[in-house]
C-alpha cells in the first residue's frame, strides 16, 4: 500500500484515522509507517507505531459518530506530503475542526507527521 507522499497523506486520513476497526488500522500503520515514526500534534508529540495506534483510537473513542474528510487534493513534493482536513459529524453538520497534515516519507513510510489546527468551530 506504500506509496508516494500525496497517496500516504491519503491512507493517514482515511485509512487510520476514519478507521473503526483497531486490527485493520494497526495494519495500515505497520505497513505505511516508520517503526519510530514521530506525530506532532497542536498539544503533544507522539513516537513510535504503538503510541500512534494508541493515539488514533483515543481520538476515535472520543468522538465515534465524527470523521474526518479530505479538504482538497492531496499533495506531494520530494518527500513531503500535505493534505488538508475537515472533522466532524458524519451526517451532513458542518465540520467542527479544520486543518491540515504534513508528513515527511522515507522509502514510501511516513517518519514524520505535524497536525496543524486551522479552525475549531462551536457547535450552532
Amino acid at each position: 500500500m506504500a506509496g508516494s507522499p500525496a497517496d500516504l497523506m491519503r491512507v493517514n486520513l482515511l485509512m487510520v484515522f476514519n478507521e473503526p476497526d483497531p486490527d485493520r488500522r494497526a495494519a495500515v500503520i505497520a505497513e505505511n509507517y516508520a517503526e519510530d515514526v514521530v506525530w506532532h500534534e497542536p498539544d503533544r508529540i507522539i513516537h513510535g507505531r504503538t503510541e500512534l495506534e494508541r493515539r488514533a483510537a483515543e481520538l476515535r473513542a472520543e468522538n465515534p459518530d465524527w470523521v474526518f474528510r479530505p479538504a482538497g487534493a492531496a499533495s506531494g513534493l520530494d518527500d513531503i506530503g500535505h493534505l488538508g482536513f475537515e472533522y466532524g459529524p458524519a451526517d451532513s453538520q458542518p465540520s467542527r475542526v479544520r486543518g491540515m497534515d504534513i508528513a515527511r516519507t522515507k522509502d514510501g513510510a511516513v517518519i514524520e507527521l505535524y497536525t496543524i489546527v486551522t479552525e475549531i468551530r462551536q457547535p450552532s
